[in-house]
């Protein structure tokens, strides 16, 4: 009996705690480091794992860095193998909290915010403060949407001569995940 009681009361919690998470799998990331006069250096993601639980605001997404598409393969292939270097370094993580967030004010009005948090790219991890989010509630949906810019320097990435200034040195990053409740 008191094992059937202590089974009741795990499954029990675990439910509970997911109807408090939101999730996507399909979340969009891009960036880019295009400078003038050069060809554009922009790339985008369309499944990246991103998750939110409603209770304290903590958030996190996951990119795997292959899946981040150019519009040239040459310069996919560059990207992975001697920027990124996907192999060594297969994803981009950020973790972080939703500063005054509270499920219970979201709506259809968009809510502007910020987060904190930790940015993992390239074996490095950086903390990025105050990043301007918007969120709203849409059927039964959270959007959350933002941007904001790195150095490529601060996560121990070298640009060649060669290309130094075909490349800008700091990178715009832009995000959109609509999350569904888990």
């Amino acid at each position: 009996m008191r094992q059937i009681i202590g089974l009741f009361l795990l499954l029990t919690g675990t439910i509970a705690t997911s109807q408090n998470r939101y999730l996507t799998k399909t979340g969009e990331l891009s960036f880019e480091a295009s400078v003038p006069s050069f060809e554009e250096v922009a790339a985008k993601n369309e499944s990246v794992t991103a998750i939110l639980n409603t209770e304290n605001g903590e958030f996190a997404a996951l990119a795997l860095v292959k899946a981040f598409r150019f519009k040239n393969a040459l310069m996919e292939e560059h990207f992975n193998e001697n920027y990124a270097e996907s192999d060594t370094y297969p994803k981009a993580l950020f973790k972080g909290d939703i500063n005054g967030f509270e499920l219970s004010n979201l709506s259809k009005t968009e809510s502007k915010m910020t987060i904190d948090g930790s940015l993992t790219f390239h074996g490095v991890t950086k903390t990025q403060n105050s990043i301007p989010i918007i969120l709203k509630m849409e059927d039964d949906h959270i959007m959350i949407s933002g941007s904001f810019k790195v150095m490529v320097s601060d996560f121990e990435i070298e640009i060649p001569k060669v290309v130094k200034n075909k490349l800008s040195e700091e990178v715009a990053v832009v995000f959109n995940f609509k999350l569904k409740k888990k």
